[in-house]
């Protein structure tokens, strides 16, 4: 018969030994404890993934958060650039569609295991005008609004490494907003989150990224609205089939 535990990675139903779980469990606990403070810990490979994105072209950025421990203690210098960023991105202003940002949040881990073949799926359906990636080093969500703002881009797509848990230190998620600038909320955002090998798979987050790409360039917004949005157009599209059956 099977456990509840045989259909989750949560950890319900470990047994007991004593007063205590089994040492098998507490030992998996402690390793998977460690794997998400390394995931935390481990540095951004910005060489690597500059290769990795092969004829893509990319820029190497960095947060005003000058290390990792400052960027634990100072979320809000994550959301900005440096100065010496800023300028640069500035001088790359043009008239793009969209840019996307890889940063690697808190967990490198997940960045070099999914952003790449997630962005190749994306960009082989989008014939947009794309800037230069954005490859960010020490970087939160909102740091993609500055640099959609700095680029003109009509939108941003900030591919970032999320809080890592007990079950996964490496999943990935995708935050996009329309009409990027210094300010924005969360409320104004889109997010598309577990992406990762044992969560949803990259055609599938692919295609519902790029969904709420094209809905967002077409009504020209993003966040709680265009999730609304897209109920109501999901509802139309249904009724519209039911009708022709009828």
């Amino acid at each position: 018969m099977k456990r509840r535990g045989d259909y989750t990675p949560a950890r319900v139903e470990l047994g007991r030994s004593g007063s205590s779980v089994p040492t098998r469990a507490l030992l998996e606990f402690q390793l998977a404890h460690a794997k998400a403070r390394d995931a935390v810990r481990l540095p951004l490979a910005v060489n690597l993934l500059v290769l990795e994105l092969k004829n893509i072209p990319s820029i190497a950025l960095t947060s005003g958060a000058r290390n990792r421990d400052e960027y634990l203690k100072r979320p809000d210098l994550g959301r900005r650039l440096s100065d010496d960023s800023n300028a640069r991105m500035a001088s790359l202003r043009g008239e793009y569609d969209a840019a996307f940002v890889i940063a690697d949040g808190l967990s490198a881990l997940a960045v070099h295991r999914h952003a790449v073949p997630l962005l190749e799926l994306l960009l082989r359906d989008l014939d947009w005008r794309i800037a230069p990636v954005a490859i960010v080093e020490q970087g939160r969500v909102a740091i993609g609004d500055e640099i959609g703002e700095l680029l003109g881009a009509g939108m941003v797509v900030v591919l970032i490494g999320e809080r890592p848990g007990l079950s996964s230190p490496d999943s990935l998620g995708a935050y996009l907003t329309w009409q990027p600038r210094a300010g924005r909320t969360d409320a104004e955002r889109n997010c598309v989150s577990n992406i990762r090998a044992e969560g949803l798979t990259y055609p599938a987050e692919a295609h519902k990224l790029l969904f709420l790409m094209n809905e967002s360039r077409r009504l020209k917004l993003s966040g709680v609205r265009l999730k609304e949005a897209a109920a109501l157009i999901g509802d139309s599209m249904s009724n519209a089939k039911l009708n022709q059956h009828h």
